[in-house]
């Protein structure tokens, strides 16, 4: 997936200075730091560690910005949102308990929730604005009908009330146990599970009888 934040924009935004060994010091990262686990980067983080934060940059903006347009149904809102996350990352890296949960449970929670609160504020955009869903992979070769599947799909999961889009997100976008989204969601397993099982019932029906 492409977005229209740039992972070097994301993390040289206004988190960390800008000096001019800054692009080699993120090429480094990547190659020094690649067998890290996201927690021990996140650790690194909280003491000003920005080659470890860009390397997480690197690592989760693809993820939280299509999970961020999936609730929002809107791609500006969704970047909006994935640098405001990752700004968190930064000034609040200290936080974060590797006891309590793993990185990316902690971290798309924090994204859950500032996408949640997003909704409350404003009014969803139309259906239409949030497009195809992105998908790197796709051929040339694929059929108009399956593109068309994919647009009925996505339409049906953008016009789920917004807690059962969530949970539909953070489990199949998100890749997240239904354990993680519970957290990340702040339910206990047991509400996940039933938000997604009204998802999928709301889904069959939305769905019924497409394409016969």
């Amino acid at each position: 997936m492409t977005t229209g934040l740039s992972k070097r924009e994301m993390v040289g935004m206004d988190t960390a200075p800008r000096d001019a060994t800054w692009a080699q010091d993120r090429r480094d990262a990547i190659l020094d730091d690649a067998g890290e686990t996201d927690e021990a980067l996140v650790a690194r983080v909280a003491g000003g560690d920005r080659r470890a934060y860009g390397l997480l940059v690197d690592r989760h903006l693809d993820r939280t910005v299509t999970i961020a347009r999936r609730i929002l149904n809107n791609q500006a809102d969704a970047e909006d949102v994935a640098q405001e996350a990752f700004l968190r990352l930064w000034r609040h890296a200290d936080r974060f308990d590797p006891g309590a949960a793993r990185f990316g449970t902690w971290f798309y929670r924090i994204t859950t929730n500032l996408c949640l609160d997003r909704t409350r504020r404003t009014p969803m955009a139309p259906l239409e604005a949030a497009g195809d869903p992105a998908d790197t992979a796709m051929d040339q070769e694929r059929s108009l009908s399956d593109q068309r599947t994919r647009r009925a799909v996505a339409a049906a999961v953008a016009d789920l009330p917004d807690r059962l889009r969530a949970a539909v997100t953070l489990t199949y976008d998100g890749g997240l146990s239904n354990a993680e989204a519970a957290k990340a969601l702040d339910v206990s397993v047991k509400a996940l599970e039933s938000l997604l099982v009204r998802a999928r019932r709301a889904l069959r029906e939305k769905l019924a009888g497409w394409g016969a």
